[in-house]
């Protein structure tokens, strides 16, 4: 497994989210993104996790809720890649395929779109 300390990641995370275009980052709305060591049990190969209420499917009935979680782990990510480059590269996937899910893109359409 490669090692990486939690800063050196949690700064790729912050490197990837700031590679966002700005008119996307301009509507994303009520959303945290947060690195995580693990994924949950069931799914110990997971890299990220988008949960929430996506921008397609809020209505006037959203207001006063938690912000949606986008989380990227750490764990799963530093065993699939064997180098700093496919980490890099790897997060970033993570991260636009997470806000995709925001957005409402389904994992379907992620595929379709080589995002998947």
């Amino acid at each position: 497994m490669l090692e990486m300390t939690r800063d050196t990641f949690e700064e790729l995370v912050a490197e990837a989210l700031d590679r966002i275009p700005p008119e996307l980052t301009r509507v994303m709305d009520n959303v945290a993104v947060f690195v995580e060591d693990e994924p949950p049990a069931d799914d110990p190969d997971l890299l990220g996790l988008y949960e929430g209420t996506p921008l397609t499917e809020r209505g006037e009935w959203y207001a006063g809720v938690l912000p949606d979680r986008i989380s990227i782990y750490m764990g799963p990510t530093l065993r699939h890649c064997e180098t700093r480059d496919d980490v890099v590269h790897e997060v970033a996937v993570t991260v636009v395929h997470e806000i995709a899910h925001h957005f409402g893109i389904d994992d379907e359409r992620l595929h379709e779109l080589g995002w998947g």
